[in-house]
């Protein structure tokens, strides 16, 4: 395993991070909690040190999993976990990925972060995230004094932006670094989904922005992980499921043209976690990890051998093509024009 610092921080985290949305809430398969602990546990034997979790997946059951695997070994490991959303009312059954209601009111903010600190057994957080901030988030001058207010406390050591949970964006994460300079964001990047992450990232290079940047679906929702097939079914759950078979006869066309990736000392899977780390504005890759050997697979991505600027060249060629594929436009989410400029060049 190989580590990064966050830009104008003392926040190290390994290049391979974990994700907590597969062990926490049923989306990736049921996991009990001993499960998850023990997977937790093997990730950090392998050199993970960073854990990315959020107060609602599983209505505070990642943090807690947390806690239950680390409270013996917590200043050797960094918290990631996330806030914004509402979900008291446990009467209220949840629809599928239905989005929660919202809340960032200073109280109820302050009053998440108690409740994570208690969840996580910890008297601080390393990284304290907006959980799928909107515009009205960006523009709120008290909620970022407030979280600067944590910082102060000794509550939080930093804080940012993570967005999702479909592709979108833009014009969150690009106003979140042009006039917040946030330190850390949370984005969806990968080979097969570069817009909008590439401008985003760009944008903290054009403003000067100290950002950092952790990349969640960098196998894009596991499709570079290269065993998909025009015959694969997903189980019930599985948020995979739902999506239209297109999307898995196309992906599966695309994954068979980076198959040049492939070397007998890196899988795709690992070619594709290799492809983030080579932009330096990159900290953390989150692969969704939801068993044993995938996660020795993952964890070994930063040992592989780096992609070399032909490999890099191509896959930007196949890329800018989109792989000789026509396909409908993406449906993205959240703000797609930046308020600061009304176009990105």
């Amino acid at each position: 395993m190989k580590y990064r610092t966050y830009p104008d921080s003392d926040v190290t985290v390994s290049e391979v991070g974990f994700g907590l949305w597969t062990t926490s809430t049923g989306w990736w398969g049921d996991k009990s909690d001993d499960e998850a602990v023990s997977l937790l546990r093997e990730a950090y034997d392998l050199g993970v040190t960073f854990f990315d979790a959020a107060d609602t997946y599983g209505n505070g059951r990642s943090e807690e999993q947390l806690a239950k695997a680390f409270a013996d070994r917590r200043e050797r490991v960094v918290y990631a976990t996330k806030f914004g959303y509402d979900f008291s009312d446990a009467g209220q059954a949840r629809r599928g990925q239905s989005e929660l209601p919202q809340d960032f009111s200073p109280a109820f903010v302050r009053k998440a972060l108690e409740a994570s600190l208690r969840r996580l057994q910890t008297e601080y957080i390393d990284i304290y995230q907006m959980h799928n901030a909107r515009m009205a988030q960006i523009d709120d001058d008290a909620l970022w004094e407030l979280l600067e207010s944590f910082k102060q406390e000794g509550k939080i050591r930093t804080y940012g932006v993570a967005l999702g949970p479909a592709i979108g964006w833009l014009g969150e994460g690009v106003e979140a670094v042009r006039r917040r300079h946030v330190a850390t964001m949370q984005i969806i990047w990968n080979i097969l989904e570069q817009y909008p992450g590439d401008e985003q990232i760009r944008a903290a290079g054009d403003a000067g922005a100290p950002t950092g940047y952790m990349i969640r679906v960098p196998h894009s929702s596991g499709m570079l992980e290269g065993h998909y097939t025009a015959e694969t079914t997903f189980p019930k759950n599985d948020h995979r499921r739902h999506r239209p078979r297109e999307w898995l006869l196309n992906g599966v066309e695309k994954v068979a043209q980076l198959r040049f990736l492939e070397r007998p000392n890196r899988t795709l899977g690992q070619a594709a976690i290799q492809w983030l780390l080579a932009e330096p504005r990159v900290v953390s890759v989150l692969p969704n990890i939801y068993d044993s050997p995938q996660l020795r697979e993952f964890a070994a991505a930063p040992e592989t051998p780096a992609l070399t600027a032909a490999e890099l060249d191509q896959i930007d060629t196949l890329y800018k093509n989109n792989f000789g594929i026509e396909e409908p436009p993406m449906a993205f989410k959240g703000t797609m024009t930046p308020l600061s400029h009304a176009s990105l060049s």
